[in-house]
């Protein structure tokens, strides 16, 4: 009995020091995602922290068949999808404003320009299906498959949703004389 509980404490250390390396590794892209598509800081946070402790539960259930980026990003999609559903953030968190602090992330030099503050507000006012897909394709740079991966929809409708999206922040952006 006792190797096999020597063994279940090594697999245990190992899983936490593999857990470790994912929470370094995602922890900050998670939160602006989250951030995203909540465009709310504190529901952010709990968001990204139930995102992290699912995941730590369900870690030795991760089969590898996507990439743990992917795997991380689906789960932190649907709890803040999840969280957009419920009743007390439609009627009593609604915030449709965006906190440039936390879009810029590490480019903050960058993204200082009016230009960029500007579309990243036009984003955040896009539907939520739309603006989730921009997010993901465009500001954490993932393929249409892992996009498709993470939604849990074919690639097809990724291309398809990402014209649609890109057709609306046309119109926004001409519209408000953006660009």
């Amino acid at each position: 009995m006792r190797g096999l509980e020597l063994a279940q404490n090594q697999l245990d250390k190992t899983k936490e020091a593999l857990f470790e390396e994912v929470m370094q590794a995602y922890l900050k892209k998670v939160f602006r995602l989250v951030y995203l598509i909540v465009k709310d800081r504190s529901s952010a946070e709990d968001i990204t922290q139930e995102v992290f402790l699912k995941a730590y539960k369900n870690l030795g259930s991760f089969r590898e068949e996507s990439s743990m980026q992917t795997w991380i990003y689906r789960i932190a999609v649907n709890e803040a999808k999840k969280h957009v559903r419920s009743w007390s953030f439609r009627n009593l968190f609604y915030k449709p404003e965006v906190d440039a602090g936390i879009v810029e992330g590490t480019e903050s030099a960058v993204i200082q320009s009016d230009h960029r503050i500007r579309f990243a507000r036009i984003v955040m006012e896009l539907p939520s299906s739309y603006r989730q897909l921009i997010i993901l394709h465009y500001y954490e740079e993932l393929s249409a498959e892992e996009v498709a991966d993470i939604l849990g929809i074919s690639t097809g409708a990724v291309y398809t949703k990402l014209h649609r999206a890109r057709q609306k922040l046309k119109e926004r952006l001409e519209k408000e004389g953006a660009w």
